[in-house]
């Protein structure tokens, strides 16, 4: 009897994962084509070069845009190494005053966009700032005494206290798992303590720590904010400027191809290093911590608390008082732009959850090498530049549009003109590349939660795959949905070069005003679309502190 009932019960599971698959599989090869087309796009640009333009950009701007991204990153990967790891190994390993409040709110700093830190720190430090009239009055100095902010080791102090959280984040994690055991174990062996934590536990840590130092310099590449504050040029600021500035989108698309292969690089020497890496858990992770006293222990909080000031509190106090200087400015205006902001974030974050459920389900039920490269593909926008989805996305409107409408022409006579370019379609679309990724994770962590017997019983009771779906799935995935939702809703934001580039007519956000406000330097003014963006910035750090704490 047990024999006969067995095949009935393999036959749905079967069938659920054979000839019932195929829509999961397309549906992410389809996903992974929409990040794709734009790069490829991009890639095709160089088909036709004007040589001209080309020896006057190689002889005037491509070498400084190369020496300044070099140095950018460069700087800022050692500035975020030297503030995270020591912070990390503080939080972790250590106990001293201050230490249990230090654990999240070194995570803060997450909640402001790199350019409003930007226009923050040069609006204070600036000639007329506060900083500089405070110097002059206590030390008597001339009126005309000043100093210059606006240079390379000022926007590198500014990107390295923005994105430290990275490096400070991860390596903490890897802090946390290897517990006390290895370093003591090293101490008991004759090292002191420096050399224990240099030889035994910062190897140890090392995949954390390279992780957490990809995603800051990815970031570093795709700013566009932050260094056109500082009037510093790379890449991104020259993309803008060749199509907006020269409009010439096909010098930009080279531009953005360039940018490219360099982010490509960095990703490609990332993995290879990351295979060769080995987490290490001691299953130790809650053991005591090492405890501080007298001068060591005050310097480590006051290490701590200095970069929570500096990175998070002053700048915040300094936007607060501009923003309430300026609450006269909120008008109506304000209204449609935190609409317009809103709608292009739940619009966006919908549509990037769904496009995440099918690849994470089609990479757990159904996979296959096709689907594991689909999902490979689809979560590489987010190290990708808005800067470089928004070309790639014009580009490829525009040559379906020119297309839609000489054939129309052809039938009906009729020019309809440009349907999809400048419409919140490429805004859609450029964020649905760049924030697939982002979504991707919870889901695929909740995945990771249901028990594949959960979906044989449902199947074994006569529920097909879309019910399954539905009525199973989609109740036990509703914490991860959320997350995923509401991570691409603070995401699309606080865009600003992806939205600055292809943002139709009139659907201005308030990273749009906050870019036309300190284009014009008008540091308060923008203190109040920056304040708004800094509180709702704050819903994923309150995510992650409840992660970390966990």
């Amino acid at each position: 009897m047990g024999l006969m009932t067995r095949p009935s019960a393999l036959g749905p599971r079967s069938s659920f994962l054979g000839r019932e698959n195929d829509p999961w599989r397309w549906a992410s090869r389809l996903l992974a084509v929409s990040v794709l087309v734009p790069l490829a796009v991009i890639g095709a640009a160089w088909v036709s070069v004007d040589t001209g333009t080309w020896q006057h950009l190689g002889a005037t701007i491509l070498p400084g845009l190369l020496g300044n991204t070099l140095s950018l990153v460069l700087g800022v990967a050692a500035g975020t190494l030297l503030l995270g790891v020591p912070l990390a190994w503080l939080t972790s390993m250590c106990e001293f005053p201050g230490r249990r409040w230090l654990d999240w709110a070194l995570m803060l700093p997450f909640a402001l966009p790199a350019y409003v830190l930007a226009f923050v720190f040069v609006g204070a430090m600036d000639f007329s700032g506060p900083v500089q009239g405070a110097l002059r009055t206590l030390f008597g100095l001339p009126p005309a005494w000043s100093f210059e902010v606006r240079n390379t080791f000022g926007v590198i102090v500014v990107m390295t206290l923005v994105l430290y959280p990275y490096v400070y984040m991860l390596t903490r994690v890897s802090f946390l798992g290897q517990g006390r055991s290895a370093y003591e174990a090293a101490r008991s062996l004759g090292l002191g303590p420096w050399a224990a934590f240099a030889r035994v536990s910062l190897p140890m840590a090392r995949p954390g720590i390279v992780a957490g130092l990809s995603l800051a310099l990815m970031e570093v590449l795709a700013d566009f904010g932050a260094v056109a504050v500082f009037n510093f040029d790379t890449f991104t600021t020259a993309i803008y400027k060749a199509w907006f500035g020269f409009f010439d989108l096909r010098s930009a698309a080279q531009l953005a191809s360039i940018l490219l292969l360099i982010v490509l690089a960095a990703l490609a020497v990332e993995r290879r290093y990351r295979a060769r890496a080995r987490f290490t858990d001691s299953g130790r992770g809650g053991s005591r911590r090492l405890r501080l006293r007298g001068a060591r222990a005050l310097a480590a909080s006051l290490f701590g608390w200095g970069v929570f000031v500096l990175a998070f509190a002053a700048p915040v106090s300094q936007l607060a008082l501009w923003a309430w200087g300026a609450i006269g400015d909120l008008d109506a205006r304000y209204v449609d732009l935190f609409v317009h902001t809103l709608t292009l974030g739940v619009m966006s974050g919908v549509l990037t959850v769904i496009g995440a459920f099918v690849l994470a389900y089609a990479n757990r039920y159904h996979a296959d090498a096709s689907t594991a490269l689909s999902v490979r593909i689809g979560t590489l926008g987010y190290a990708l530049p808005g800067s470089v989805l928004a070309v790639g996305v014009m580009l490829s409107l525009t040559w379906i549009d020119n297309r839609v409408a000489d054939a129309v022409e052809y039938l009906t006579g009729d020019d309809i003109g440009l349907v999809l370019s400048g419409t919140v379609i490429a805004l859609l679309m450029a964020y649905f590349a760049r924030f697939l990724a982002v979504a991707y994770g919870p889901v695929d962590s909740g995945l990771e939660r249901i028990r594949p017997s959960i979906r044989d019983a449902a199947r074994s009771l006569g529920a097909g795959p879309w019910q399954t779906v539905r009525r199973v799935y989609m109740p036990m995935l509703r914490p991860g949905l959320l997350t995923a939702g509401l991570l691409v809703l603070v995401d699309v934001m606080k865009e600003m070069p992806a939205t600055l580039l292809l943002r139709p007519f009139g659907w201005d956000t308030l990273a749009v005003r906050i870019y036309e406000l300190t284009s014009e330097g008008e540091w308060e003014r923008a203190a109040l679309p920056a304040m708004a963006l800094m509180l709702v910035g704050l819903l994923p750090v309150i995510l992650l502190v409840r992660k970390s704490a966990r």
